[in-house]
């Protein structure tokens, strides 16, 4: 990707918004850098994915030889603009010690804590995902706070809670235990195949569901992982 001579404020920000789009990403929000974040004076801007057009760059693009191909794209990705923006990188999968990307969402971006541990944002449901961040040293963009209740809160029956299949999620814990022995023990089961159950009844989102392959990919890595 073309370095590029960095812009200033809204302007910049329009530039990165586009030049992230251009590889099926997405801008998530942005918030200032504070002290304990370790990084320094500027603003952190949070790239990720929503619904299914990441999968469909990274398929074009994926990477043939690597342990796991997807965090792969992401890096080599978002370094991209990192050179393109003269920012610097920093990755959820790079640790430990981990980056504080959920922390970091919820200062940037309109997303709230769900039953099922996933941020829920109140257009993409959990159909969505942080690939890295961008840190512009010393830049500061425009910023707005983000206020408002979470969809969970007025969400009747609370479907997320009724249909997993080992019971693994309550308004208080998530059994990750059981939920992965599930994934992992059951042959043919929907999770595995479709992605959780659970996370499907959320009725946020529908619009950016994964395909069956994303989301398939997501559930073998998960129940892999120890």
């Amino acid at each position: 990707m073309k370095r590029r001579q960095k812009p200033a404020g809204s302007t910049l920000l329009a530039a990165l918004e586009a030049a992230t789009n251009d590889v099926g990403l997405k801008l998530r929000g942005c918030c200032p850098l504070q002290a304990e974040d370790g990084l320094g004076t500027g603003t952190l801007i949070l790239i990720g994915n929503v619904g299914p057009e990441m999968w469909r760059a990274y398929r074009r693009e994926m990477p043939r030889h690597s342990a796991n191909p997807l965090d792969s794209w992401s890096r080599d990705t978002i370094n991209g603009l990192a050179d393109a923006f003269q920012a610097r990188s920093v990755f959820p999968f790079d640790g430990p010690p981990w980056w504080p990307f959920q922390r970091w969402a919820r200062r940037a971006e309109a997303v709230y804590p769900s039953p099922l541990g996933a941020l829920i944002h109140p257009r993409y449901g959990t159909w969505h995902a942080y690939r890295g961040a961008l840190v512009l040293h010393d830049t500061v963009l425009p910023y707005a706070s983000h206020a408002g209740d979470s969809p969970c809160s007025s969400c009747t029956g609370k479907p997320c809670l009724q249909t997993c299949p080992v019971e693994a999620f309550t308004e208080a814990n998530y059994d990750v235990a059981a939920c992965r022995e599930h994934v992992r023990s059951v042959v043919n089961n929907d999770c595995l195949g479709l992605g959780c159950r659970a996370r499907r009844a959320c009725p946020v989102g529908r619009d950016y569901t994964y395909p069956e392959d994303q989301a398939a990919h997501h559930m073998r890595y998960f129940a892999d992982a120890i």
